[in-house]
């Protein structure tokens, strides 16, 4: 028998050899595959225009014109635009209480307020019931009662203490008044349901009640 010559390569074998290769070079992962069709980046859309308004508000007193963006928080307008940075920004989502503020007489979240949509009313902030040379009688109570511990919390409890007393006062019922045609009374049960919306991570809630009661007495 003759013996086979190695160079002699038959048709079967060089086909599979030829698929082999073509295979290879299609796969993704070799250097010498074809190179995809480049891909035109997409030009970035253009962003929504601004649209700002001019907003006068009333705060502390005074009056503060302001040019905004509409969509600018009344907290942020606060804290960013006039520097009031006594109110807080806990959660920014009206569940913590920390930023508080009374608008004409009511106690509001302000992060979940827009600021035009308060044209011309009267804001107090905690900067605007007391100084540390004259203090309003809830903060002072605040302090007699240690009624906080690290203070984050405390200039929304504070303002949201004393729209409580006022409520109370004007006769607002509230969810555990007894009686909604009868006057409420400040007692503890009331002023724990009204301030629900304000949360103490120090758990200070005890002391808080204490200084509103105090703040209470003395308003009898």
């Amino acid at each position: 028998m003759t013996k086979a010559d190695p160079t002699d390569i038959s048709r079967r074998h060089l086909l599979i050899v030829a698929g082999a290769s073509a295979a290879v070079g299609a796969s993704p992962f070799c250097h010498d595959a074809v190179a995809a069709p480049a891909v035109k980046p997409v030009a970035p859309s253009t962003p929504p225009p601004v649209h700002s308004a001019k907003v006068s508000l009333q705060i502390n007193g005074s009056v503060r014109d302001l040019m905004l963006d509409t969509r600018t928080t009344l907290l942020d307008a606060l804290r960013e635009h006039l520097h009031l940075t006594g109110t807080k920004k806990g959660c920014d989502h009206g569940q913590c209480g920390a930023c508080t503020v009374m608008v004409d007489g009511q106690r509001i979240n302000s992060c979940l307020t827009l600021a035009v949509m308060h044209e011309g009313a009267k804001v107090t902030t905690i900067e605007g019931l007391g100084t540390p040379e004259n203090l309003h009688p809830m903060q002072a109570a605040f302090v007699k009662h240690d009624g906080y511990q690290c203070g984050y919390c405390t200039p929304g409890q504070i303002c949201s203490a004393v729209a409580v007393l006022d409520e109370i006062k004007a006769g607002v019922p509230s969810h555990v008044s007894d009686d909604l045609n009868a006057e409420p009374q400040a007692t503890a049960l009331e002023m724990r349901e009204r301030m629900s919306g304000n949360i103490c991570r120090c758990g200070a809630y005890s002391n808080i009640v204490d200084a509103m009661t105090e703040v209470a007495g003395s308003r009898a």
